[in-house]
């Protein structure tokens, strides 16, 4: 499914749900979207569908949260603090990259050129206060 219109945070988090049931190792999702689009809410479905356990949050001021307890680990990036790609380069996250890890990473804008070949980009769109519209996005 390359798109879908959501009518609820529930609806986000089960389309999350489902990317993240088909998630394989070294799978990068870059999530796109203003402030307030459902970013966050998808990386929770993401990481439910992986069977991480434990809340998840966004890392929004520790910039990366990771967890162990589902099928495969899963790296939860948020880079909006990030002011410059040389910040993102600091952060060393090419080496989730090389691990059998699962990245959500919001804001990759802030790191475009660093983000590898595989990553599978989805776009965020606010369509009414409810509704988003969740798309597959070109690389």
């Amino acid at each position: 499914m390359d798109s879908i219109i959501s009518a609820s945070p529930e609806e986000t988090e089960r389309f999350g749900r489902r990317l993240g049931e088909e998630a394989s190792p070294r799978t990068v999702f870059a999530l796109y979207g203003g402030l307030g689009a459902g970013k966050s809410t998808l990386a929770r479905g993401i990481a439910h569908g992986i069977g991480v356990r434990e809340p998840v949050t966004s890392p929004t001021f520790t910039l990366v949260h990771e967890y162990r307890s589902g099928r495969l680990p899963l790296a939860h990036v948020d880079l909006y603090r990030l002011e410059w790609t040389r910040e993102a380069e600091a952060l060393h996250l090419e080496e989730f990259w090389n691990e059998p890890t699962v990245v959500v990473i919001e804001w990759p804008e802030k790191m475009e050129g660093l983000l590898p070949p595989q990553t599978e980009r989805w776009e965020l769109l606010l369509l009414s206060e409810n509704e988003r519209m969740i798309r597959r996005r070109a690389g």
